[in-house]
């Protein structure tokens, strides 16, 4: 069985997915771009300014289903220019403490809306 699960504190879905699905005891996070919740529209500055709106949307659905950044198991970075890795990794850091999740990074050629970063994530959902 799987649930959607969804908040208006991060941005809704520009296509035909779930901001996150609950299935059994993982849930699993769709990717987040610096869009600002409020406004739709990508966030300005550097790229560390993209990574911690990126990562308090995916706070903010994690939160929607009753879990925190602890609760992560992995992730997945998509960066336009691996080029950004130190700054981004330096952002990303600050939002988990050891055990940290498992993690890929991988560099793309492009990213919807034109975003130079997303970040997905799984995470285990405690009963």
């Amino acid at each position: 069985m799987k649930q959607a699960i969804a908040t208006k504190d991060a941005p809704g879905a520009i296509g035909p997915y779930s901001q996150a699905v609950k299935s059994g005891d993982l849930l699993f996070l769709s990717g987040q771009i610096p869009l600002d919740p409020a406004t739709g529209q990508l966030v300005t500055g550097d790229i560390t300014a993209q990574t911690r709106r990126v990562m308090d949307n995916l706070r903010a659905v994690l939160g929607a289903a009753g879990c925190t950044f602890a609760d992560v198991v992995r992730t997945t970075i998509y960066l336009v220019d691996l080029g950004h890795f130190a700054a981004v990794n330096e952002a990303y850091g600050s939002y988990f403490e050891p055990p940290y999740p498992a993690r890929a990074t991988v560099q793309v050629a492009a990213l919807p809306k034109g975003a130079h970063i997303e970040i997905d994530v799984i995470a285990h959902v405690r009963k």
